[in-house]
């Protein structure tokens, strides 16, 4: 069984939402998808389907997803990923501190919930697989390079392409690949060469979101475990030098739990679900 023979049960009483976010996973090639409505719908399918993976709402119209993800515990350590409207911390937490695997709130980029899909599989049953797709799977707007790393040939900037300039534009900033420096209101300040690596990894994929896995592995390549903390301290000094808040950044984006983003100038980069 590859990453992509996975079943999947999404729970979600709206049924337009949920038509979508079945037919996003079965494009990204996951072709085992079921969908239910309700809390006995769902307790159904799952006795007769036995998924792998479930993405439960919370508001449900025959009970909520707390205590359904409390019955599916009862007989199943299944992983589980909250897809709701309910944006609360209190109840984020009390989600995961129940034994969701993940919590995403709507609206949602289809992106960022086919990325967290893809992590919370692998991490489940495929842990010796790096890279969250496998290198014969899709991503949205993309392909996957012999690595395993998504690439995304619509992302605005191409610092290798023959007789185009080595330079990036975020607002004021100026930065030149060529001399691995950023100019600001006259003031060019130097990166290291591994934020360098990292800010031109961010660049190539603009717009779009890139796991710790491919911004470690472009750095320290195979050898990149134990490196997790070290990006974060890399991140803010990219940040303090590219961002005019580095703590608020505009450009330079956390995905909390999988990576960053580097940000396009358009408003939206992906219409949300």
């Amino acid at each position: 069984m590859n990453l992509y023979d996975s079943r999947i049960l999404l729970v979600d009483d709206n049924i337009e939402l949920a038509d979508m976010v079945h037919d996003m996973l079965r494009r990204n090639g996951y072709a085992n998808v079921s969908c239910a409505h309700t809390c006995e719908e769902a307790m159904r399918v799952f006795r007769g389907e036995s998924p792998q993976l479930v993405i439960l709402d919370i508001m449900l119209p025959d009970g909520d997803g707390f205590t359904l993800l409390r019955r599916i515990r009862d007989i199943s350590d299944v992983p589980i990923l909250f897809l709701s409207a309910k944006d609360e911390d209190n109840d984020r937490l009390f989600g995961l501190g129940l034994g969701a695997d993940d919590y995403i709130t709507k609206p949602f980029l289809s992106q960022e919930l086919l990325l967290r899909v893809n992590v919370v599989l692998k991490r489940t049953y495929f842990p010796s697989t790096r890279m969250p797709y496998s290198s014969g799977g899709n991503v949205p707007g993309g392909s996957v390079n012999r690595s395993g790393d998504p690439h995304f040939p619509d992302s605005g900037f191409s610092p290798s392409a023959p007789g185009e300039p080595d330079v990036l534009i975020l607002g004021e900033h100026r930065i030149s690949f060529a001399e691995a420096s950023v100019t600001f209101r006259g003031k060019t300040t130097s990166f290291t060469a591994k934020e360098l690596q990292l800010l031109r990894k961010l660049a190539q994929n603009r717009g779009n979101i890139v796991t710790f896995d491919a911004l470690c592995m472009a750095v320290w390549g195979d050898s990149y475990y134990g490196y997790e903390n070290t990006l974060m301290v890399h991140i803010r000094h990219i940040r303090e030098k590219i961002e005019d808040d580095p703590s608020s950044p505009k450009w330079l984006l956390t995905v909390r739990g999988l990576g960053y983003r580097l940000k396009k100038e358009e408003k939206t980069d992906e219409k949300p679900f």
